[in-house]
């Protein structure tokens, strides 16, 4: 296996879990919320602060986009002192998810992976759903809260990865064009979906072997 797998998910998803049993299964390093305190080693920013603003929107920047097209295509830019924390914060995390891929194999959830990998020939993107009466039972059993809780958690932070994703990348979150696959954890199941990902994976590899 040498797929870089990135995974999407919904809140309540089970995304997390997919990507643990996944990356344990194929033996391969795993990265969630650990993406936060390399970046802050790597970047100098304070993990309280990668911790705030992890996967909220930033305000609209005219100045980000100026900068965003100048760090595309890798040439240095003074303005980049200039940006917003949490911009800056985006930039640190794509630097460090782009090394993690060019070290091999991984499974990565969440912060806009896909898009920043999307370039790389051996990418395996991801998007994991779930209904939401499942994903009410599975928040409100995790959190020990009310099903009325769990339902309110979930549309927050819906709409957080949602507005995250779609100010960065300029695509939509969780639409299927979005992604090479979207799986519905609810009828597969976590183990389910891990496999599904794997034989995806399994797939895709030798489609670009025979290219």
């Amino acid at each position: 296996m040498k797929s870089i797998i990135t995974i999407g998910r919904q809140f309540g998803s089970g995304g997390h879990q997919i990507g643990v049993q996944l990356a344990n299964e194929l033996n391969i390093p795993f990265y969630d919320k650990n993406i936060l305190e390399e970046s802050a080693m790597n970047s100098g920013i304070s993990l309280d602060i990668m911790e705030k603003h992890d996967e909220k929107q930033p305000s609209s920047s005219f100045l980000y986009s100026l900068v965003m097209d100048s760090y595309s295509l890798n040439y240095p830019s003074a303005l980049i002192e200039e940006l917003p924390v949490n911009q800056k914060i985006f930039m640190a995390q794509s630097k460090f998810i782009r090394e993690l891929a060019e070290k091999g194999p991984c499974v990565i959830v969440g912060r806009c992976a896909d898009f920043i990998l999307e370039e790389f020939q051996d990418h395996l993107s991801v998007f994991i759903y779930a209904s939401m009466d499942k994903r009410v039972n599975r928040i409100a059993n995790r959190y020990d809260v009310t099903a009325s809780k769990a339902r309110d958690l979930i549309r927050k932070t819906d709409k957080q990865r949602s507005n995250y994703y779609n100010y960065y990348t300029h695509k939509i979150w969780g639409s299927a064009d979005s992604y090479h696959a979207c799986l519905d954890s609810g009828s597969l199941g976590i183990k389910g979906c891990a496999d599904a990902i794997r034989y995806l994976a399994e797939l895709k590899e030798r489609k670009d072997e025979d290219i």
